[in-house]
């Protein structure tokens, strides 16, 4: 290749070639995504805490595990629905407003979320003008539980609009079999950036007809209807672009049990990010959703040599690659960046300029 002999003569190695075209369309995610290039990246695990000493742990957690991995590896949402009193909503909202805006204000790379009370709840309209309305530019999400229609998502990007939060992502939780059943519609609303299922209000609404071991960590996998409705929210979330999020594992001291869901949830049924409601199933999370060293390997070698093809067909360990499959590995490695995983320097230099997650249109 003569223009490899150039690249040789001129002394600029692989590392230069990143350097000058990461930012253009030369990038994988520009050039491999295509129509899906809005498609939503997000952090694989989600830890909700809604009491005010857990929240500050968690933040303080997060700060932690971001310096060891050298990127923030999961989000905090502070929850104002399980988290506030009755007759303290007010107060629990503007606890957490302040706990956002000030963990932001000194630490920018903060990945920090709100889950505000349903849409119908008296609470709603007050927990969107004043968490969206103060702290809406430092957070990157609003978590809206319970949505069971498009009305719903519509109801509550009006509230965010109101608040002057015009650029702020909805995340929704389902949690009822009619919710699911319009998951589609939810999911292609362009305000929504990801569905979290809702494990045990799903089991609930059925009214004994799903035991109660449809709701562990065992038995959320092998009931029929609790499985149709996972693989309904992954599916929608997928046809769309959106990130589905998987639900709660209860047993909370058992990491063994997460770690087995986690990996279940990743590789069986097409989700890429999960909920932690306790510290400990946090780093669980992340290894089960992270890909292997020899897949991290793999997928550096085919897309450090396409790159240097300039995306063109090539040939790598006997086997033809082109941008189909170009564009899976470099989804995996951008789990791996996700999961703090290490990578190549060269791949690395990918993701120099990556920051807190884009914000959505309105």
């Amino acid at each position: 290749d003569p223009e490899r002999v150039d690249r040789r003569a001129s002394g600029r190695g692989p590392l230069d070639l990143i350097l000058e075209t990461r930012n253009s369309v030369s990038h994988p995610r520009d050039v491999l995504l295509g129509a899906q290039a809005g498609s939503v990246s997000l952090p694989v695990c989600d830890h909700y805490s809604g009491v005010e000493a857990r929240m500050r742990k968690s933040l303080q957690l997060q700060a932690e595990m971001a310096q060891e991995f050298g990127t923030c590896v999961f989000d905090v949402t502070l929850d104002c629905e399980d988290g506030a009193p009755v007759g303290g909503e007010a107060e629990h909202a503007a606890l957490v407003t302040e706990l956002a805006l000030t963990t932001t204000a000194a630490r920018p790379d903060a990945r920090v979320a709100v889950r505000v009370h349903p849409v119908d709840h008296p609470s709603f309209d007050a927990d969107m003008a004043l968490i969206a309305g103060q702290a809406g530019s430092c957070l990157t999400h609003i978590m809206v539980p319970k949505v069971e229609t498009l009305a719903d998502v519509e109801r509550a990007q009006a509230a965010l609009l109101q608040a002057g939060a015009t650029d702020l992502p909805l995340h929704v939780l389902i949690e009822s079999p009619g919710a699911v059943h319009r998951a589609f519609d939810i999911a292609a609303h362009p305000r929504v950036q990801s569905i979290s299922f809702g494990l045990m209000d799903f089991v609930s609404a059925h009214a004994g007809a799903i035991p109660a071991d449809g709701m562990g960590a065992q038995g959320q996998f092998t009931h029929p209807l609790v499985l149709r409705a996972k693989m309904e929210i992954a599916s929608a979330c997928h046809a769309y672009g959106k990130v589905p999020s998987h639900c709660v594992v209860t047993e909370f001291k058992n990491t063994e049990a997460i770690r087995i869901a986690a990996q279940k949830a990743a590789r069986e049924l097409g989700y890429t990010r999960m909920w932690s409601i306790h510290p400990d199933q946090i780093r669980p999370i992340l290894e089960a959703m992270a890909p292997s060293e020899a897949q991290i390997e793999q997928a550096s070698a085919i897309i450090l040599a396409a790159h240097a093809a300039q995306w063109a067909p090539i040939s790598h360990a006997g086997q033809l690659h082109d941008r189909a499959s170009y564009r899976f590995f470099w989804q995996l490695l951008e789990r791996a960046h996700q999961t703090g995983r290490p990578l190549p320097q060269e791949v690395q230099l990918f993701f120099a300029e990556t920051g807190a997650s884009a914000r959505m249109p309105a």
